[in-house]
């Protein structure tokens, strides 16, 4: 299981080369920690309450819902991850968040963030580089399903899945453990659940990649980063800068 401090302190550390002091002021900003079955929304669209939380262990899913019922789901979370952080700022939540597995998640209270980046501005430019990236990513969604053809934009979203787990020491340039559902997939990459599985077919008998048994295989990395066409510098993992 991946602590609170370690899965975010290795995603920060590839933004700034922060301080063992700095590292502690990010420890002591969790409060309490709470378990969330999968299947249970963390946080749903509409509710109010000035807090946020850190992913702990599993996986999360940010989503909206359509008033009939249809679901897009926005990104996955992993640990490290913040959840609702524009929820310290805005009025209610603006979409929902599910536990795809059982997670455990700590809370972080408004005035307990806020005192952390007084004390801390450079750990609270880290996680403005964090939450800069995550903003990233929605807008590469957003070319995956207006630009991109279906076997593009999946190929495109697992190569970054695997990219973000890398920064948190999850898998390698081989491949890494996804729970995912092919339903999951089309409600993300705007297919339907048949497409997807006609896509994943046709990436694992290209011999690109395999995406069976809750594990996701690359099998010519190179030659799948071309499909898609992946590059990763919207993620910014250039290595860690020194702010002064």
């Amino acid at each position: 299981m991946i602590s609170p401090t370690e899965a975010v302190s290795k995603k920060l550390k590839n933004y700034i080369d922060l301080t063992d002091q700095e590292l502690g002021t990010l420890a002591g900003m969790p409060g309490r920690s709470l378990m969330i079955p999968a299947g249970e929304d963390i946080v749903h669209e509409g509710q109010s309450g000035h807090r946020a939380f850190i992913l702990q262990d599993g996986w999360v899913m940010s989503y909206k819902l359509l008033p009939e019922g249809a679901r897009q789901i926005i990104d996955f979370q992993v640990p490290g991850d913040f959840l609702g952080l524009r929820s310290l700022l805005l009025r209610t939540s603006d979409h929902s968040f599910e536990a795809v597995t059982d997670v455990r998640v700590a809370e972080v209270k408004a005035h307990d963030m806020l005192s952390a980046f007084s004390s801390s501005p450079r750990l609270a430019m880290a996680i403005l580089w964090a939450v800069s990236c995550d903003e990233a990513m929605v807008v590469e969604h957003l070319v995956n399903i207006g630009r991109r053809s279906a076997i593009e934009r999946t190929a495109h979203f697992l190569l970054e899945l695997g990219a973000r787990l890398r920064l948190i020491g999850v898998g390698t340039a081989q491949g890494y453990p996804c729970p995912l559902s092919q339903y999951q997939l089309a409600d993300t990459l705007g297919l339907s659940a048949i497409h997807i599985n006609r896509v994943l077919r046709q990436l694992r008998e290209q011999k690109l990649v395999t995406f069976q048994k809750g594990l996701v295989r690359f099998d010519d990395l190179e030659r799948l980063t071309a499909l898609a066409e992946f590059e990763m510098g919207y993620l910014d993992q250039i290595g860690p800068i020194l702010v002064k």
